[in-house]
């Protein structure tokens, strides 16, 4: 038998009416300011802004609802939401970090192999500076020789240059000395700070993935 479309119509509203009548009535409750519990069949003014129950027909509690946060709990909540990130930043970043130096070394020896190639291009470096300012002093000197020549006078153009120049590429050369020590001083921490995680991680049942 085919129902018309306002005959399905009635069928639906009617569907839907005994749903609701099913489904009993509801009543709100709070506490107001003194304690004192408030219910209605609708929210009562002063469970505005306060946490409130919603009760089914069977007297039990269907829904909670909590009060609005304060402004000084939104912060606090926002604040803690800020440190719970920060702490799984630095979390997922030591895990990266611990990944990379396992996927790098295979032993200890590996560290300490790499750390002496470190310090021995390190040493190198300086070691070629140094020598490179006794060689610009070799230099210097002669055109120290000549400017005895012009003691009280003014010095040849050439001579002048040639003494300004070894200055210059003498302090150049002390900077970079400079530089590959401060180096060493980094790269002796790095490779100390990855053999101590190195054994850490070592000890740990599943320290490699």
């Amino acid at each position: 038998m085919r129902r018309t479309p306002e005959a399905l119509l009635l069928l639906l509203l009617s569907l839907a009416a005994a749903g609701a009548s099913s489904a009993g009535p509801r009543i709100f409750c709070c506490h107001d300011e003194s304690g004192k519990q408030l219910c209605g069949d609708i929210l009562p003014s002063a469970c505005y802004g306060r946490a409130y129950r919603e009760l089914g027909d069977s007297g039990r509690t269907a829904r909670q609802v909590d009060a609005p946060l304060t402004a000084e709990q939104r912060a606090q909540r926002a604040a803690e939401e800020q440190r719970r990130k920060e702490q799984e930043r630095v979390l997922n970043e030591q895990k990266r970090k611990d990944l990379a130096l396992l996927n790098t070394y295979s032993s200890e020896k590996d560290i300490e192999l790499m750390r002496g190639r470190a310090e021995r291009d390190l040493a190198a470096a300086i070691k070629a500076a140094e020598d490179r300012i006794v060689e610009i002093r070799r230099q210097r000197k002669k055109y120290e020789d000549e400017a005895e020549f012009y003691r009280n006078r003014q010095l040849p153009a050439e001579v002048a240059k040639g003494l300004r120049d070894a200055d210059f590429e003498i302090g150049a050369q002390e900077s970079v000395i400079e530089s590959k020590k401060r180096d060493q001083e980094t790269m002796r921490a790095k490779y100390d700070e990855d053999l101590r995680r190195y054994r850490e991680l070592s000890r740990r049942p599943t320290a490699r993935p």
